[in-house]
């Protein structure tokens, strides 16, 4: 391959064309709108535009993507993780263009990626597996049904999902309903889809993985494992390689089933094979993302392999020249989401003002932001990985207490205070390790103050001496570089260096002399679904409005009982943090 298309954005795709200057390899960056100036597409050696502020008019866009790969010369193309990843139909296009595609055959993404036929695939191949539907379900009914015979805690999850996005526990009956119905609508923003099924929930378990890689010659290497059971709504958000505290007998049963999900199917490239393990040990088969992980890096720093590079190999038909490699020491990551901690981990676009990364033996940061890049609402919350790698874990430990600690960003909120406060938990550093997939909902006691602007965010700029203008020629970025006062922005004409006019927000009145009966929003987002009507009489704790931003949701409740009054919210509409939904009246 000479040139590669990377059909992705933020730190991944930074990730991917680094490999590609590593290799000699062209680089070709896609954007949105909102990615105009955004560090993955200045890094690339071209961009082109693709159009659009969402990720379904851009990033999820089959035919806007292969023309921007025809046009640009591209001879292969990297989908990272998320979005197109694990379509196989994008996987056809890129085959039928006649480029490389650096993934598994689309056959093998439709198998796989389909949970309900990985499921019949781990049967066949005796993987361990807990209770569930062979096949997508056909509405909330028969989860409801699913969770009268098998009983509660029950997961509800997206058939063409993952990262866990589409993904919802129910623990009583009077939920299901509501969550089958979020679980669609998350599936069908992030995936396109919104088939789902349903298995019986595993309280308080581990989220243990494999990285695997496998060649076209029926080779299957089992790079090493990884836990990932610290996460928030289901979402990682540290990880760890090689997974600690496991026995023998556990590890045996990963790496076989691994190999033999893989060898199934003719699975070919990199791909992880998650699984649960239980308090009581029992291991059982979560899922195979057929793509590379977020968390790849702990696994690329214990193994002495680079994961993307192996990638290119593979998809030129190349064999894997190494065998399953033994792990040197342990290395921890921080994923660095744009999430208010302090405030349940609610979802926080903003502009990162200032951003130092750690740095000194054993830390390594992948990042898609730097100072000064706007974090929006319409795509993921991830800004960085800080990745620590030590002798053991304990070094491993003790190192990333130091580099987090030396890491500094400001402008908007993140989870680094979170990670800082983790790495003085006894429950994560310790033996024996108590931490499992609820740990941070149900038993870490959470201290981390909400985030609160500092006055340097908002100081006036002194004006550069010299200027940039981003324009798009024929669809490619260009930037053009100008003596300063002669580029026309937003502040001075109403419109971006483009020409575009602000988005407007609309949905909620200010938050200026909110009342004691206002129901206000915590955050940013897009309305979704609106629960109630004026006049509604709703008690404490009832969902008004769920919202969506950083492709998750949240419920948005009352506080009180009472009538709902001055409803004005509908489905579409973009509200500010501290925006007034409705007002509750007695």
């Amino acid at each position: 391959m000479r040139k590669i298309l990377i059909a992705n954005r933020g730190e991944i795709a930074v990730r991917v064309g680094r490999a590609c200057r590593d290799a000699g390899i062209g680089s070709v960056a896609v954007y949105a709108e909102p990615d105009l100036e955004a560090l993955h597409v200045r890094m690339a050696d071209e961009a082109y535009g693709l159009g659009g502020s969402t990720a379904g008019d851009s990033y999820l866009r089959i035919d806007k993507i292969i023309e921007v790969a025809r046009k640009a010369g591209a001879d292969g193309v990297h989908p990272g993780y998320g979005f197109l990843a694990e379509n196989a139909d994008f996987a056809d296009a890129v085959i039928g263009a006649g480029m490389h595609w650096i993934g598994p055959p689309p056959e093998a993404i439709r198998r796989l990626g389909d949970k309900t036929q990985a499921r019949h695939i781990a049967l066949a191949v005796g993987a361990p597996l807990a209770p569930g539907t062979a096949d997508p379900v056909n509405g909330g009914d028969e989860v409801l049904a699913f969770a009268e015979k098998y009983g509660t805690p029950i997961a509800i999850k997206a058939a063409f999902g993952g990262g866990g996005r589409g993904i919802k526990v129910a623990r009583a009956l009077d939920e299901v309903a509501d969550l089958y119905e979020s679980a669609v609508r998350e599936a069908v923003a992030a995936f396109g889809r919104g088939e789902c099924f349903v298995e019986r929930f595993l309280d308080r378990p581990r989220h243990v993985e494999t990285q695997v890689l496998a060649d076209r010659f029926g080779k299957v290497v089992v790079v090493g494992t990884r836990d990932c059971s610290l996460q928030r709504r289901y979402q990682k958000l540290v990880e760890e390689s090689p997974a600690p505290f496991l026995t023998d007998g556990q590890r045996e049963s990963l790496y076989s089933a691994s190999r033999a999900l893989c060898k199934a199917v003719g699975y070919v490239g990199a791909g992880t094979v998650e699984f649960l393990v239980a308090a009581d040990g029992t291991v059982s088969f979560l899922e195979v993302n057929t793509r590379l992980q977020v968390e790849h890096p702990v696994t690329e720093e214990t193994a002495g392999i680079d994961l993307v590079r192996e990638q290119f190999r593979i998809a030129d038909g190349q064999p894997l020249d190494f065998d399953d490699p033994e792990p040197r020491g342990h290395a921890i990551e921080f994923r660095l989401n744009g999430e208010d901690a302090g405030r349940g981990f609610l979802p926080s676009p903003g502009t990162v003002t200032r951003f130092v990364a750690p740095a000194g033996p054993g830390v390594r940061v992948d990042a898609g932001v730097e100072a000064g890049s706007v974090i929006s609402g319409a795509f993921d919350s991830l800004l960085a990985k800080v990745i620590v790698h030590g002798r053991n874990r304990r070094e491993a430990i003790e190192r990333s207490r130091r580099a987090l600690d030396e890491m500094v960003v400001e402008g908007m909120p993140t989870v680094l205070a979170f990670h800082r406060a983790l790495l003085r938990e006894a429950d994560f550093t310790d033996e024996p390790f108590r931490v499992h997939n609820r740990w941070i909902e149900t038993e870490f006691a959470n201290t981390v103050p909400p985030f609160s602007a500092g006055t340097d965010a908002t100081q006036a700029q002194e004006p550069a001496e010299r200027e940039s203008l981003t324009v798009e020629v024929d669809g490619r970025r260009i930037e053009v570089v100008l003596p300063g006062g002669l580029v026309v922005g937003a502040a001075s004409g109403g419109r971006d260096a483009r020409g575009a006019a602000p988005r407007r927000r609309s949905g909620g009145r200010s938050a200026k002399a909110v009342s004691g009966d206002a129901v206000t929003s915590p955050m940013q987002g897009t309305i979704v679904k609106v629960a109630v009507a004026e006049g509604t009489q709703v008690g404490a704790g009832d969902t008004i409005v769920v919202l969506e931003a950083m492709k998750m949701e949240q419920p948005i409740t009352t506080h009180k009982s009472g009538t709902v009054s001055g409803l004005h919210a509908k489905i579409g509409d973009v509200v500010t943090s501290g925006a007034v939904l409705c007002e509750i009246k007695d």
